[in-house]
């Protein structure tokens, strides 16, 4: 287990023990029932005094995250959900323990894909909704014409072809491009592993929202970055504060999801998107803009990226066409400039030696053609229809105690409940019902906010949704019920 300790940050080293091995544990990195290192072996190891460990495990204990026993250790505790019948004899695995790893954490990958239940856990798009049988027939016209595509290597960089396409795409978006800059990655979140191996080592101030999309928080915190969040309203991120602690700190990146951020749904100001640019210029830091969905918007258009005002290349831009094309294809775009761009070039060479082929090669004729405008066009209508029965749902059977913030684009709701309930605990209960959602807590970098949760409406059917919408509000009633009636604490 690899505890980043960083003695020059303001969170208390008991605190940082504390998240590093929730974490470990939200992530399926330490299993039910594992013994966590002696209280003296761990502050040997960290270097750190016996007190300071005392204190993290005791709050693990009081979080019901550990169970100490006297004369035998600290254990991890087992979830409600486990029977004698769904439990399984260990392997005698535990030797493998001692080997240590670098993973502080691993969240997102619980929630991304989880079979035979109702998934609003995962922003992903309804495959019935995908042009599945156009990519077939294309990739069989491919094949027919051109069968020694399967024993062809890429460019590192990407397909020429591709690029060229994608950078036409680009335009409608007003974002000065060339092929030369853009990059083909293995959909974007290997676009965010690029950027952080490349100039993200431990100690480096990482600014990231809050909270804002796990995946990007697993790969940061796996670099040792040091993360310092700036929390999101209905307008974005709050560049003013942001301003503030550049003026302690001054971040080699800047993480954002401008334009239906996830999880919160929110878009950032054109006014903020400006000043954000200014702050990262005055100060020569890198902005990560991470762009998954802003096709998918419900009523006007969102505005321009913020790359489309870059002019110093200040601004890493990540184009996924996973979510609205092709979620197999795993086709992402890196967009840079300078020598940031042939730093990440040399890092896409070290990870794969380029993305495959026969995927990019697929896609090419539906992108340059006008069938991708039509695509997506009637993908805002569907998906805007399953956010109206979302919400429609959700004003007739949540209880008034739930907020809920309405997007006007992307996949996501993201829903407030009282400062009291777990969302974690409340997951136990709706997988008994075959449901899923994202807890809250996955999408903080820092905080301990437990009481939200993201729900995705862009997956299941209709009939689906509206059965797993239904079986979460019943889940939330019963959970504010019984809190009425154990105890006289305020309910908001």
């Amino acid at each position: 287990m690899h505890i980043e300790i960083q003695r020059k940050s303001e969170t208390s080293l008991s605190n940082q023990i504390f998240q590093s091995i929730v974490d470990h544990i939200r992530s399926g990195l330490l299993q039910e029932g594992s013994q966590l290192p002696s209280v003296r072996e761990l502050s040997k190891e960290l270097g750190v005094s016996l007190v300071t460990v005392v204190k993290a495990y005791k709050e693990l204990e009081k979080n019901n995250f550990t169970t100490s026993i006297q004369g035998k250790g600290t254990f991890i505790n087992i979830e409600e959900t486990a029977t004698k019948e769904t439990k399984k004899e260990e392997p005698p695995f535990n030797w493998q323990l001692s080997i240590q790893d670098y993973l502080p954490r691993a969240q997102f990958s619980r929630f991304h894909y989880v079979s035979d239940e109702i998934q609003l856990s995962s922003s992903m798009i309804d495959p019935g909704l995908l042009p599945n049988r156009y990519l077939e027939q294309e990739i069989h016209k491919m094949l027919l014409e051109n069968p020694r595509i399967l024993s062809q290597y890429s460019e590192v960089q990407g397909d020429l072809k591709l690029r060229e396409a994608m950078s036409q795409y680009l335009k409608q978006f007003e974002i000065p491009t060339t092929p030369d800059n853009l990059l083909i990655t293995n959909g974007s979140q290997q676009g965010l592993d690029l950027v952080a191996r490349t100039f993200v080592g431990p100690g480096d101030v990482v600014v990231m929202e809050s909270p804002t999309y796990p995946g990007a928080i697993d790969i940061f915190r796996g670099r040792g970055a040091t993360i310092i969040t700036v929390p999101v309203d209905g307008d974005g991120m709050k560049v003013d504060i942001l301003q503030n602690l550049c003026d302690k700190y001054k971040p080699k990146i800047i993480y954002t999801i401008p334009t239906f951020q996830n999880p919160t749904g929110a878009v950032m100001t054109q006014k903020r998107r400006r000043k954000l640019l200014n702050i990262a210029k005055s100060i020569q830091s890198i902005i990560v803009e991470d762009d998954p969905w802003s096709e998918i918007y419900f009523d006007k258009k969102p505005p321009a990226p913020i790359k489309s005002m870059d002019y110093y290349g200040h601004v890493i831009y990540l184009k996924g066409l996973s979510k609205t094309l092709a979620p197999s294809c795993r086709i992402g775009i890196l967009s840079a400039s300078g020598s940031v761009f042939n730093r990440l070039l040399a890092a896409k060479s070290n990870a794969d030696l380029g993305s495959p082929l026969l995927t990019q090669k697929s896609l090419l004729p539906f992108i340059t053609s006008n069938k991708m405008i039509d695509h997506l066009k009637k993908l805002r209508t569907a998906l805007k229809l399953r956010r109206d029965m979302a919400i429609d749902l959700l004003l007739k059977y949540a209880p008034e105690e739930i907020s809920w913030m309405i997007p006007n684009g992307g996949l996501n709701i993201w829903i407030s409940l009282p400062v009291w309930i777990d969302t974690n605990q409340l997951l136990i209960e709706a997988r008994r019902n075959h449901v899923t959602f994202l807890p809250g807590s996955a999408c903080y970098p820092v905080e301990q906010e437990k009481y939200h949760l993201r729900l995705s409406f862009s997956y299941m059917s209709e009939q689906q949704l509206q059965l797993g919408i239904r079986t979460m509000c019943n889940i939330f009633n019963a959970e504010i019920t019984s809190k009425k009636k154990n105890s006289n604490m305020p309910y908001f």
